[in-house]
């Protein structure tokens, strides 16, 4: 694992959300193919979407494993390209600031209840949406 992706390893979680998964999750970014962004729309999709019938614990511990990747794929990508700003500008200091709240939440074990478990989900999904539009527009450029 690079120092880059060192300092996305969130800490150790509770429950069924380990701090271990999350670290293998970071790792496999590490060796990640280049972004897909269909995959990732389709799992912000699902996310999204989640929570529509009875919440199930187990199906947001895999939903927020799954951002959480594609997270720590874009957040690298993301600070690379807000990096080349120029750091005095509002929008670079705007840029910090979001994916700095981006890597908190990525941080942030996930929850032991099914409600909070969920909202802990959809704020990762439109998380990792948002990062997927910055990808998405820097590549255009």
């Amino acid at each position: 694992m690079t120092a880059d992706h060192a300092e996305l390893a969130p800490a150790s979680g509770q429950g069924k959300d380990t701090g271990r998964a999350r670290m293998a999750t970071v790792a496999e970014a590490d060796n990640a193919l280049p972004v897909d962004a269909e995959t990732i729309s389709e799992t912000v999709r699902k996310a999204l979407r989640s929570g529509a019938g009875p919440i199930a614990l187990d199906t947001m511990t895999t939903l927020a494993e799954t951002l959480r990747g594609h997270i720590a794929l874009l957040l690298i990508e993301a600070r690379e390209a807000t990096s080349q700003l120029g750091g005095g500008t509002l929008e670079a200091h705007r840029a910090v600031a979001r994916l700095d709240s981006i890597e908190q939440q990525f941080r942030r074990p996930l929850a032991s209840r099914p409600l909070s478990a969920h909202v802990q989900v959809h704020q990762l999904a439109r998380d990792c949406q948002w990062l997927l539009a910055r990808y998405t527009a820097e590549a255009r450029s």
